[in-house]
């Protein structure tokens, strides 16, 4: 088996590396790289949305359209597999097996690129392009990233289609394209202002990268939108956006 891509554990979405107290170099450069710092908790608390969003549009699909039918019992395995990696750990010759099919535990499993390609339109290949760009950041590969994960849609549901736009986000992150990362963070929190889950949490991405890239006057309005909009979101009631603003030279938030 190839070595195991990096998979470091982190708190959610904005972690103590990001918003510490330390010196601003010392944080902006643990920072740095944001997609390692956030990666687990963005591409992985989708997964049960994707499944929720499997059944809440494909339930019609699936009785009246045979074609559906057959993609989603073909998308299963791969599927599979990508809960064994979000919980495991991502590796090259899972990641080609998501993406390209082969022997999985002694069954044929098909790939999810074939999926989409013969598939196109219906729910499954919808699910598999946001899997396949999923994988694609995990190994690097971020164009095509990009590429699959704008061709997903979350058909109204929104926190989905909210952390889709992180993922992008951080794919352009990677590719230090400052301009669509943050736009994209922006379009992650712009989904749906009320969610109280999915709004803060992109808020919040949104501001940290902005800071770290210099844009202070931006970091300061998206935290203040945190705190402001959603005093119970936990970063808001345990002080962590209180101190990212002192830091930032607003000492009285």
């Amino acid at each position: 088996m190839a070595e195991e891509l990096k998979n470091k554990k982190t708190q959610p979405v904005v972690t103590e590396e990001v918003i510490g107290t330390e010196d601003n170099n010392e944080a902006l450069e643990k920072a740095k790289s944001f997609w390692d710092n956030n990666k687990k908790t963005i591409t992985y608390g989708l997964l049960a949305f994707v499944l929720i969003l499997s059944g809440w549009v494909g339930y019609n699909e699936l009785i009246k359209k045979p074609k559906e039918l057959k993609a989603s019992e073909s998308i299963f395995m791969a599927e599979n597999l990508f809960v064994k990696m979000s919980t495991n750990g991502f590796n090259k010759d899972s990641v080609n097996l998501v993406l390209n099919g082969g022997n999985f535990e002694g069954n044929n499993m098909i790939g999810l690129l074939k999926i989409i390609s013969n598939n196109g339109g219906t729910p499954a290949a919808n699910r598999a392009n946001y899997i396949v760009g999923a994988c694609y950041l995990q190994i690097k590969e971020y164009d095509k990233a990009i590429k699959y994960l704008k061709e997903f849609s979350g058909n109204g549901a929104d926190q989905i289609q909210a952390k889709a736009y992180l993922l992008i986000g951080h794919a352009y992150s990677e590719k230090n394209n400052t301009a669509e990362a943050l736009s994209y963070y922006k379009k992650a929190a712009e989904v749906n202002e009320k969610d109280e889950s999915a709004t803060p949490d992109a808020l919040l991405v949104y501001a940290a990268y902005a800071e770290q890239n210099g844009k202070n006057d931006e970091a300061i309005a998206a935290y203040k939108k945190v705190k402001n909009n959603f005093p119970t979101f936990p970063a808001s009631s345990n002080g962590d956006v209180e101190k990212r603003l002192a830091r930032l030279g607003e000492l009285n938030p």
